[in-house]
């Protein structure tokens, strides 16, 4: 088996994510939600988060970088999508041909992490508040009464003025729109995050965490958590 079919069967492995090194942050893909019963027999809506294999490719120091950090990668890429500067940068954490995903979570350094170091699900427990970041489902253009959540004018058919923003501008002076003036335009894919998530359970066997409530963007999106 080659070095990319190893990877893509310990990706398949669930039980990899429980072994590893523990980071102050995650990233997970979002799977979508349900409702689980709490021990009180409270039913508490949750969003399903599934954690694939991540590796430690990179350990930043402010001697060298400025910064402490901890860089790491997931899912490898085909080579025809990769660049000789990501083989080379990637080759000591065990990818043959890079990776998809290469995210940072900035840190104190502990003593124990090395490249190639897996990263643990570990690193959170039921009960942890975190900070949740994603992108946000994109809309396309919308006008500004869903937009802006505009009133809009009456509904009665004289009116000739239902969903539309209204007047933009001033008189002779100053004779220009002002900035920051709410328009009609793109609306979501924005990056959006909420504090104070709080982690329902962590399902380590199955590389799998829940935290209550919704979680922005769609299905298989990124989804980054730190601790607060």
């Amino acid at each position: 088996m080659t070095e990319t079919g190893e990877q893509q069967a310990t990706a398949g492995n669930p039980t990899e994510g429980s072994v590893g090194v523990k980071l102050q942050g995650l990233f997970l893909k979002k799977v979508g939600m349900t409702s689980v019963f709490g021990d009180a027999g409270e039913m508490i809506p949750v969003t399903v988060l599934k954690m694939e294999p991540w590796v430690v490719s990179q350990v930043k120091t402010v001697e060298n970088d400025g910064y402490s950090a901890v860089q790491i990668a997931s899912e490898p890429k085909k080579a025809v999508r990769t660049s000789k500067a990501e083989r080379g940068h990637l080759k000591g954490a065990g990818f043959e041909n890079g990776a998809r995903f290469v995210r940072e979570i900035r840190q104190d350094l502990a003593g124990d992490l090395k490249v190639g170091a897996r990263v643990s699900i570990d690193s959170f427990a039921k009960g942890d508040s975190v900070k949740i970041t994603a992108v946000s489902k994109g809309k396309g253009f919308q006008g500004s009464v869903r937009r802006w959540n505009f009133a809009g004018g009456p509904a009665a058919h004289g009116s000739k003025f239902h969903r539309q923003p209204g007047s933009s501008g001033n008189r002779t002076w100053p004779g220009r729109v002002m900035p920051g003036k709410k328009f009609p335009g793109h609306l979501g894919a924005e990056t959006v995050s909420v504090k104070n998530v709080q982690i329902v359970d962590v399902l380590a066997d199955e590389s799998v965490i829940l935290v209550k409530g919704p979680v922005p963007g769609a299905r298989n999106t990124l989804v980054r958590l730190v601790k607060e």
